[in-house]
């Protein structure tokens, strides 16, 4: 077919999804609009989120919104914070092929209208510091990456946007990033003396926002905290179509897990069940399903393993990702704990180190500009006879890798704590969501991990700890079953884009508290501070 006739039918046929979408929206809107009545005296809640999507409806946009609904249903009042040309560029709206391009205002603005609809919403514009302003452009990028004005840390605030938008850890001093950044530190600082009005305003008491990371939320929620508010903040959970709420960094995934909480055998089965499906390949995460296919090892990988000693795994992650800045506490980055791993190669000829790149690497319209195929060849990695990378596009099964190794190496990726389920040994150099408790090995100091590298693999054998297996079942468990809430009642994919929705045909008293477990868990969580987890599913209800 054409591709110039594909395109046009594509474009018609997501107008026409996401047109009937946002009909349901104005419907449901209108009719919350009709039945919320706030309850004398009650401070409201804030909600903001500017960075997860422009059009259509993504998964945490979905979140906020059905969340937004049923608070109002709840008596609480809720201020919407919402963005109207508010921001020289925003996250989303910069174009990583063309950083100078504008964000595009009009569409998304269009999309918060419909969304917003019937509600409290406290629009806000672009108004531009010119003292700031003029400040920027005597900076030179590592200035502009710790620069602070009148207190406020924005180099800092927007530093972890710059980095996923532009796809590297490392950032190039040239004056298309430098213009970047400049616009984002602006745009933060924007929103920082925008949304503090608001809050003198409304007084509210609680603030919700979407990541935390990325500028326009992250300066909100500094803010917030500098003003003693608390702020929820809420990002994708493990299971599809669920959100995970925290009164933390949602990116650092923090799990309050009771000391004495042991696993009953109905608990044991509804976790195995699962993790049988996982193992082969079967899950997704934030809409998006990263192993189409998973083969087996093959015969030529078994004939070059078989001229060494011993296999371990080495396990990346995408250098960019939010989580990088919660997990760099032994290195600085992701690559300088590659720098040391591969000394450790070097000095160990008789073992065989697959070193596999995250799937996420090459994700069409994600790809990282700064990978680990790139530190590969500039290290002349590749060339070594004890080497095998893999590739990110390669299916082949890390879990049957694991089951031969001696050990497992990671930085901060959920395969670490796969490996544990195992029942390998694990070294961990990053710090992880499930090194908050004790899951795998994780040395304090970066000379501590190659020491623990280099006693594991001149033993004879390497056993993990009997509390690692258990632990990691136990934060597992809390992981998918407690923390993950569940909103498919009211979500299913828009069958156009990856990690976007569209809502399903339910009526408003589902909205309500009383008649959503999962609604409930987030209305009591925000409104009374109460954590943010379903019931013990023990009977499997809803898993």
């Amino acid at each position: 077919m054409n591709v110039f006739v594909k395109r046009v039918q594509n474009a018609v046929h997501r107008r026409r999804v996401h047109g009937w979408n946002n009909q349901r929206v104005l419907e449901l809107a209108g009719k919350v609009a009709a039945q919320a009545k706030g309850r004398d005296n009650a401070r409201p809640v804030v909600m903001f989120n500017a960075s997860t999507r422009l059009e259509g409806v993504s998964l945490n946009a979905a979140f906020q919104l059905l969340t937004g609904w049923s608070l109002r249903l709840a008596g609480a009042p809720v201020v919407q914070f919402a963005c109207q040309g508010g921001m020289k560029q925003c996250v989303l709206g910069t174009n990583s092929d063309n950083l100078a391009s504008p964000p595009p205002c009009e569409r998304c603005t269009a999309q918060s209208r419909v969304l917003y609809n019937g509600a409290d919403v406290n629009w806000f514009q672009y108004q531009e510091d010119a003292s700031l302003a003029d400040r920027l452009k005597a900076q030179d990028l590592d200035s502009l990456m710790v620069f602070e004005y009148q207190g406020v840390p924005l180099g800092q605030l927007v530093l972890p946007s710059l980095r996923w938008i532009l796809r590297r850890h490392h950032l190039v001093d040239d004056e298309p990033t430098r213009k970047l950044i400049g616009n984002y530190i602006l745009s933060a600082w924007n929103i920082v003396q925008q949304f503090g009005a608001l809050l003198e305003r409304v007084n509210p008491q609680s603030v919700v926002v979407f990541n935390g990371m990325f500028y326009p939320e992250a300066s909100v929620r500094w803010v917030a905290q500098k003003r003693g508010i608390r702020c929820v903040t809420h990002e994708v959970g493990l299971r599809p179509f669920s959100g995970y709420f925290t009164n933390g960094e949602a990116t650092a995934y923090p799990i309050d897990i009771p000391h004495d909480f042991a696993m009953s055998p109905a608990q044991d089965k509804l976790l195995d069940d699962l993790l049988a499906e996982r193992f082969k390949g079967n899950f997704s995460m934030a809409g998006i399903r990263f192993w189409p296919e998973m083969q087996p090892l093959s015969e030529e990988f078994w004939q070059r393993a078989r001229q060494f000693k011993q296999i371990v795994p080495v396990f990346t992650n995408v250098i960019f990702d939010t989580s990088q800045g919660h997990a760099n506490v032994l290195y600085p980055h992701m690559f300088a704990w590659l720098d040391g791993v591969l000394e450790i190669i070097r000095a160990h000829p008789e073992t065989f180190f697959v070193i596999r790149a995250h799937p996420d690497e090459t994700r069409p319209g994600k790809a990282s500009q700064e990978s680990v195929s790139d530190w590969v060849k500039a290290r002349g990695v590749d060339q070594l006879p004890n080497v095998l990378y893999v590739n990110p596009d390669a299916y082949f099964s890390s879990y049957e890798l694991i089951a031969h190794s001696k050990f497992v190496m990671v930085y901060n990726s959920t395969i670490g704590l796969e490996a544990s389920l195992l029942g390998a040994a694990v070294l961990c150099g990053g710090k992880a969501r499930f090194t908050q408790i004790p899951t795998v090995f994780f040395p304090a100091t970066a000379e501590a991990f190659r020491q623990q590298a280099q006693d594991f693999l001149l033993a004879e054998k390497v056993e993990a700890l009997p509390e690692h297996r258990q632990n990691a079942r136990r934060f597992l468990y809390y992981q998918i079953f407690r923390t993950s809430l569940p909103f498919n009642d009211y979500i299913r994919e828009d069958g156009i884009w990856q990690g976007y929705v569209t809502l399903k045909n339910f009526e408003l008293e589902q909205l309500k508290a009383k008649n959503s477990v999962t609604l409930r868990t987030v209305v009591e969580g925000v409104l009374e501070n109460k954590p943010f987890l379903l019931p013990d599913q023990t009977e499997g209800k809803l898993s």
